[in-house]
């Protein structure tokens, strides 16, 4: 799913790095769009619009760009959020899984306890590249059992392919080849 927004173009509100962090990628920082208040406004807006085509009970904010979006979307479609940690962050019981980085692997973490079991769960990150990230959070979810029913993000980067990871339709109000 590309832009949504009608007579509002999100590209000229992300700034581009190339070769960074290393040579060949480009850098996609949302940063100028999050400064703008009326930007804002309307990618949550958007963003909404998007997750409840979804049916969401409850929102999946991932580690740590996804929480700035999964609260005010839980708000506005009058659902919860629950965080999906970077591992090492949560005391007590937590479920933990671990994904595949370029460089190694990382885990990421949930309360055991958290109120998803039976419940639709979309997944909120700021950007899907590879799905290594949303892919963990999805069995995350699921071994907590919840239903995970779909994915919003703020950028896609469809030639990475990271959709195919993932066991949901994902959502994104822009789109980059890499």
């Amino acid at each position: 799913m590309g832009l949504a927004m009608a007579n509002f173009v999100l590209d000229t509100h992300i700034s581009k790095t190339p070769d960074f962090p290393k040579q060949g990628i480009t850098f996609y920082d949302i940063s100028p769009a999050l400064e703008d208040p009326e930007v804002l406004a309307r990618m949550i807006d958007e963003m909404a619009a998007l997750a409840k085509a979804f049916e969401p009970d409850i929102f999946a904010g991932i580690d740590a760009r996804g929480f700035l979006f999964s609260m005010p979307l839980a708000l506005q479609l009058k659902c919860g959020t629950i965080m999906v940690r970077k591992a090492g962050k949560l005391p007590g019981k937590v479920l933990e899984e671990s994904y595949a980085l370029e460089y190694g692997t990382a885990r990421l973490s949930m309360h055991a306890s958290r109120a998803v079991k039976g419940k639709k769960v979309v997944l909120c990150d700021d950007l899907l590249a590879t799905g290594g990230t949303l892919a963990a959070a999805e069995k995350l979810v699921h071994r907590a059992g919840g239903s995970v029913v779909g994915a919003v993000c703020v950028i896609e980067l469809t030639g990475l392919k990271g959709r195919d990871k993932l066991g949901c339709d994902v959502a994104a109000l822009q789109t980059y080849a890499f």
